[in-house]
């Protein structure tokens, strides 16, 4: 059928007066034929779309599924990281909604609380006739977990006789009901919906709790930190893990489906990879092995931080990539696993040797370089050479470049004693014990060297050793695109702004010096404490805690100083992360009152969920100033591990303090949940706090 060009351009006249009548176009614009240039269609598109009127996104998660300390995956939770990226693509606000109780999820879906459940949630017929899901993105079985030193389960017919712990609304529940059909003579016990994953886990290893059922991924990810429980037996087929959606949000569904397809997150479809980088632009993610400490890769107040953790979360950005962080056990196998293609790149301030280069692997242009000090204890005596220094001991890790300068220096220094220490030992770790006179000497990089100097006074550097060494990031040989990559980054940042910046923030941070702002003499005098008593009075009333102490800990985080800023970011009188400002509805915590309303309302919040840990009433206090310090999850690590050491879990002082100071040893930090934590700080915090209160208990008596 031909249709006439006449008719065609009355038409487009009339789509044009149309458009005009909606204001889509300005009369005085000289208007041709096309009735929207492409700018002005893709703005009506943008109009149009449904997930723009919505402005923010809503995701339910159960809170019994911490974040943790990310050790073979993507940082912080997997699922909450691609939801993320996808409010970011369409200009949402990111909400996350913490449900109490793992049942209550859909419920409060279905009633308009939230827009999807990210729970790590397995697609199930039953799920289907109340929620819509997402494509899936991953596959999983589910296995029965046990303790270490359970009976062990030798085929499924062991089940009689047992019991599993579950909680109502999960898919465990189904399998289990199962099982016991295929065992009578199997137990089902029912457990509350809001005892989190890590209390079971402890549970079951104490002995309290039998057995549990969980999906393969999750015990993966607890075995990563524990040795305390074991996987036994599968206890279901492979199954979808997807997010769920309201049946009738089809809009954000269809959204979120293209959305995993765009990012090749679906379980089906893969192409196959043939080299390197092909499989990282395919798999949009690059893999970066990393060591747990604190000039690498930590995690403080719920944040991820380090040097190395911004390097890669900053290359995987400009590459539009996302990033895992894998830590390795030691420093052995920062090079191993690229070898063994467990990862891409390895970080850790890497000295190019030929030793290193014979083993397959390449090194990129230097990002750093570095000089090595000759570290003693601060009451050392001096030198100026070598050759003055006596009959003495240098405790190195054989692996490191340390070890080759000291085998030098003691050519110069027949007296020189040289000790190889563990692999897993970190640098910090061997300066410690310098300052704690086990270790007499040891050789490390400047930058680490002034970290330390940040938080200690009991060390010293007594010579510098050659010249400054390069430092370089580590790949598999062969892998050339991804060595260009890398030199093109390095070559790009190296001592510009944001290198700079970071660098400054993790080795250049002056210590904390100690300033009076109202000198003791002067309190006993007044009774006035700081500047803010008037308003720190009323809050601590009305929140139920003592107003000297919270003045204590105000003095503690910053010196009375409202303008404060940590190297993490944490601001104000009470150093709360902007994050947490934001979650308790504070705008400005530079503001004295604003400020310490953040602190108060956040004590009282980290106060309320350390209560459920049954520690003494008398120690609540001391537990909730460790987590607001170090973090929840440190603090029950430590409390884990001071039950394993045979100390009290529910008494601070002499007792869990003493285990939070063993998680800044890498074989107590590679089983725990949230890894390494300089431990020294929360304690010296506590104490310190502690001691201030004390003297103003003295000082004004309440």
């Amino acid at each position: 059928m031909k249709i006439n060009k006449n008719v065609l351009y009355a038409f487009g006249l009339v789509a044009i007066a149309i458009l005009l009548s909606f204001h889509l176009l300005k009369p005085s614009q000289n208007m041709t034929t096309k009735a929207l240039d492409v700018t002005q269609k893709i703005q009506q598109e943008q109009k149009n779309n449904p997930l723009n009127k919505r402005k923010k996104l809503s995701v339910l998660t159960w809170s019994g599924a911490q974040t943790f300390l990310p050790r073979s995956g993507h940082p912080q939770d997997l699922e909450l990281t691609y939801l993320k990226e996808f409010a970011e693509k369409h200009d949402l606000e990111f909400i996350n909604i913490k449900v109490d109780k793992f049942s209550e999820l859909i419920p409060k879906l279905l009633a308009g609380e939230g827009d999807i459940i990210s729970a790590n949630l397995t697609v199930t017929s039953g799920r289907k006739k109340q929620v819509a899901f997402s494509d899936p993105f991953l596959e999983t079985n589910e296995y029965i977990l046990v303790g270490k030193n359970s009976p062990p389960l030798k085929d499924a017919s062991s089940l009689n006789g047992r019991e599993i712990v579950l909680q109502k609304g999960k898919s465990y529940e189904v399998t289990a009901k199962g099982l016991q059909k295929a065992y009578p003579k199997l137990k089902l016990r029912y457990i509350a919906n809001n005892i989190r994953n890590e209390q079971i886990y402890d549970r079951l290893a104490s002995g309290e709790y039998d057995l549990t059922i969980q999906d393969n991924n999750l015990i993966q990810s607890a075995l990563g930190y524990r040795d305390d429980i074991k996987k036994s037996l599968q206890a279901s087929a492979k199954h979808d893990i997807a997010w769920a959606i309201a049946p009738d949000n089809t809009e954000l569904r269809k959204q979120l489906n293209r959305f995993l397809k765009e990012q090749t997150l679906t379980v089906k479809g893969k192409s196959s990879i043939k080299t390197q980088w092909q499989q990282i632009q395919e798999s949009k993610t690059v893999r970066f092995v990393l060591r747990n400490n604190l000039s690498s890769y930590y995690i403080w107040r719920g944040e991820l931080l380090g040097f190395h953790y911004e390097l890669a979360k900053r290359f995987a950005k400009e590459h539009k990539l996302r990033f895992e962080i894998i830590v390795a056990p030691d420093n052995v196998s920062l090079i191993d696993y690229v070898i063994e293609d467990k990862a891409d790149i390895a970080l850790g301030f890497i000295t190019p040797t030929e030793q290193r280069k014979a083993k397959g692997i390449s090194f990129s242009r230097p990002y750093h370089y570095a000089s090595e000090l000759l570290i003693a204890h601060q009451s050392a005596p001096e030198i100026e050479d070598i050759s003055e220094l006596g009959k003495s001991k240098i405790h190195v890790r054989r692996s490191s470049s340390y070890w080759q300068t000291a085998l030098a220096l003691q050519l110069k220094n027949a007296n020189i004693e040289l000790t190889a220490v563990p692999e897993d030992q970190e640098t910090e770790s061997i300066i410690n014990n310098v300052g704690n006179k086990n270790y007499q000497h040891t050789i490390a990089d400047s930058h680490i060297v002034d970290l330390e100097m940040t938080y200690r006074d009991d060390i010293q550097s007594l010579m510098a050793i050659g010249e400054p060494k390069a430092q370089s990031w580590v790949i598999k040989s062969g892998n050339k695109v991804l060595l260009s990559k890398t030199n093109q980054f390095i070559k790009k940042h190296y001592k510009g702004v944001f290198y700079n910046v970071i660098y400054n923030k993790y080795f250049k941070n002056p210590k904390r010096l100690e300033k009076h702002y109202i000198d003791y003499a002067k309190m006993k005098e007044t009774g006035i404490l700081s500047p803010f008593d008037e308003i720190i009075k009323p809050y601590a009333k009305e929140y139920d805690f003592d107003w000297r102490l919270l003045v204590a800990q105000m003095h503690q985080e910053s010196r009375f100083n409202p303008k404060a800023t940590s190297i993490a970011g944490a601001k104000g009188l009470f150093q709360v992360m902007p994050r947490t400002a934001k979650e308790l509805g504070i705008k400005n915590v530079h503001i004295p009152e604003e400020g310490i309303k953040a602190g108060v309302l956040y004590m009282d919040w980290v106060r309320e969920r350390m209560q459920i840990d049954d520690v003494q009433p008398d120690q609540l206090i001391w537990f909730t100033l460790a987590s607001y310090n170090a973090g929840a999850g440190h603090v029950r690590d430590a409390m884990r591990l001071a039950r394993q050491k045979g100390l009290r879990d529910d008494i601070w002082f002499d007792n869990v303090e003493k285990a939070m100071l063993l998680l800044s040893q890498p074989k107590y930090a590679a089983k725990a949940r949230y890894g390494y934590v300089r431990g020294q700080e929360p304690v010296t915090y506590i104490r310190e706090i502690k001691r201030r209160f004390d003297t103003y208990q003295n000082i004004f008596k309440d």
